[in-house]
């Protein structure tokens, strides 16, 4: 048995950088498209806030106002404490790039808000916009820390009034004479 061979010419170096150019050209190409059709949030700074910003895991304090297209206000707090993982991906991403004391207006394509499902006053495929000023933020592990201090307190107030309304001052003592 014999092998039939077909000699190939080999391939010019022009013509290899040309197909290398091509690939590169394709896949910038692709990364501009994909770049541009990912939906984003508007950012805009007011008032440049100091220190670092918070993370993803971290608690926040904030003042905001929420307002629909029509300017339809739909929520509005003086100081609201929230989790920055726990709140829409648009309005999570722009609380990680603000600063202590900052103010911001931050606009939410829906995809990056509620999406096609209406929450509350805010209907299907609403693009939400916010003032938001950062009035503060902790971490998780601090604010657990702060709760389990707070707790501790109250208990300390319950006994003390505990102590304070029975007579001779013995908690879990009967008051009055013992009974036969």
């Amino acid at each position: 048995m014999s092998v039939t061979t077909v000699p190939l010419r080999p391939v010019n170096k022009g013509g290899l950088w040309l197909m290398w150019f091509g690939l590169a050209a394709l896949i910038v190409a692709g990364a501009t498209f994909a770049w541009h059709m990912t939906p984003r949030i508007g950012f805009e700074v007011i008032k440049e806030g100091t220190g670092s910003s918070p993370s993803r895991s971290d608690v926040v304090l904030v003042k905001y106002e929420g307002k629909l297209d029509n300017g339809t206000v739909f929520d509005a707090n003086e100081q609201a404490p929230m989790q920055v993982a726990q709140v829409v991906p648009g309005f999570s991403e722009a609380l990680t790039r603000m600063k202590k004391g900052g103010e911001y207006k931050i606009t939410i394509p829906p995809q990056l808000g509620y999406g096609d499902r209406a929450a509350g006053p805010i209907p299907a495929g609403s693009t939400l916009h916010f003032t938001v000023t950062l009035l503060d933020f902790r971490s998780e592990a601090e604010v657990r820390a702060m709760q389990q201090q707070m707790q501790q307190q109250q208990q300390m107030m319950q006994q003390q009034q505990m102590m304070q309304g029975v007579p001779g001052g013995v908690p879990g003592a009967p008051a009055g004479p013992p009974q036969p």
